[in-house]
């Protein structure tokens, strides 16, 4: 069975639990503490799978993978039932494009490691700090509810009907805009697609309250 090195906030190794659970597939998790004790995915047994002393990592046999579109996509391809991406080219860049505004725009800027150094190196406060947090969903959001509210045919989720790597991505990001109470009422259809995939089984299995670890 394929092991995923997890920890319950992190919202890289939250997207991959949310593709394993639509995709139907079992796994094991081993949780990172990425706080506790200076934070163990800077310890040498753990870097010694990820030398980038992030999460996820996904150890699929003899496959080790870092970075969680890189996972996702993996999946996607030796488990391609049910799909992720559009087989269309073009929709399938226009979702690669919709979870990279989440993935590579949003996310980075608020990682922890980016909020560690603002507050002990650059000497921010905690006020600062989480208004910097807010301030780069804020702006991402608002890029993303224009492209969703631009569709021609909007469906329940990010693109479509059906849930898609964009949507394993988009999830995660609404959980942090509500942990940092991100007024969510400018961003309607992030919102509403937000609450249809949380009726859905395979999201709520992925939540960060339901993991192993969490506290």
């Amino acid at each position: 069975m394929s092991t995923l090195y997890s920890y319950f906030r992190s919202s890289a190794a939250y997207r991959v639990r949310i593709a394993l659970n639509l995709k139907g597939l079992d796994y094991d998790t081993s949780p990172v503490h990425l706080v506790r004790d200076g934070g163990e995915q800077l310890k040498p047994a753990y870097r010694a799978l990820n030398v980038n002393a992030l999460v996820p990592t996904f150890i699929d046999g003899d496959v080790n993978i870092h970075q969680s579109l890189a996972i996702i996509e993996y999946l996607e391809q030796v488990h391609p039932t049910p799909a992720l991406l559009p087989a269309d080219p073009v929709a399938r860049a226009q979702v690669r494009a919709l979870a990279l505004d989440i993935a590579a725009d949003i996310h980075p800027i608020d990682n922890l490691r980016v909020l560690r150094y603002l507050k002990h190196d650059l000497g921010v406060s905690e006020e600062q700090k989480n208004a910097w947090y807010v301030h780069w969903i804020v702006e991402g959001f608002k890029a993303l509810e224009a492209r969703l509210a631009a569709q021609s045919s909007p469906g329940k989720f990010v693109f479509g009907d059906t849930p898609t790597l964009a949507d394993c991505c988009l999830v995660p990001q609404v959980y942090n805009a509500n942990r940092f109470k991100v007024d969510m009422t400018p961003f309607p259809r992030i919102a509403a697609i937000n609450a249809h995939c949380q009726t859905l089984d395979a999201f709520l299995r992925a939540a960060p309250e339901a993991q192993p670890d969490a506290e």
